[in-house]
């Protein structure tokens, strides 16, 4: 399985994994905040300038690897994709932060 027909599939596009991978990085450093100290290491080393540069291409090619190398199966990847959907569902829509998002990435309307 190649990670660009799960994209196709799945309808995704470039700017929905950086979302998702925005919400990523920002829980991480949201996850710092009691951390001072380690906090300000991870922005002045300059590894979160590196953990966003080129982050969706990267991102992608991992998953394609991990696919590649059986690290990872096709569920697996399906599952990160439903996530990826998940999240740009709450892009686009009022969710409640820790609402949940049906299955399929859709919320009811009304």
């Amino acid at each position: 399985m190649k990670i660009k027909d799960l994209l196709a599939e799945y309808e995704l596009e470039i700017d929905d994994i950086r979302w998702y991978l925005s919400t990523v990085t920002a829980e991480r450093i949201l996850s710092l905040r009691d951390r001072r100290h380690e906090l300000i290491r991870y922005i002045w080393s300059g590894s979160l300038a590196d953990d966003l540069y080129d982050q969706e291409e990267r991102f992608l090619a991992e998953v394609q690897n991990n696919l590649d190398s059986g690290i990872a199966d096709e569920v697996a990847a399906r599952e990160t994709m439903k996530e990826i959907i998940r999240q740009r569902t709450r892009r686009y829509c009022e969710v409640p932060e820790g609402g949940e998002v049906p299955e399929g990435g859709e919320v009811p309307e009304g």
